[in-house]
């Protein structure tokens, strides 16, 4: 029985041999395709642009009240902006209620019935 087990070891001590990898990988980020210095050879960041489809920029209409309220947000404390997104999902909670409210009601006055 004990030869048993320690062939059992030798045999999987040689399957974790011979899946050691001796490669050493390099965690940095390397530019594959660095920019070329020639114009004959573009590199990916021009090849991109040359072959991607036209976009339009995107404006937004932000009025000025908009904005200080964003700034206001960003001024508030991790708590505060916590305190903010509980009291924002409590009101939509209690918008759901009301609705379903009038839906039933509708339902029950046969508003949504059809002709």
């Amino acid at each position: 029985m004990a030869t048993d087990e320690t062939t059992d070891q030798t045999d999987l001590s040689c399957v974790d041999d011979n899946l050691m990898s001796l490669e050493k990988l390099d965690r940095a980020s390397p530019d594959l395709w660095p920019e070329q210095t020639s114009d004959e050879v573009p590199g990916v960041h021009e090849f991109v642009a040359q072959n991607s489809p036209q976009t339009e920029q995107c404006t937004w209409d932000v009025q000025p009240e908009d904005m200080s309220h964003l700034a206001q947000l960003g001024n508030l404390s991790m708590t505060g902006l916590i305190s903010e997104v509980k009291r924002l999902h409590d009101l939509a909670y209690q918008l759901g209620l009301e609705e379903a409210k009038e839906m039933t009601r509708g339902k029950y006055l046969n508003i949504f019935k059809q002709k």
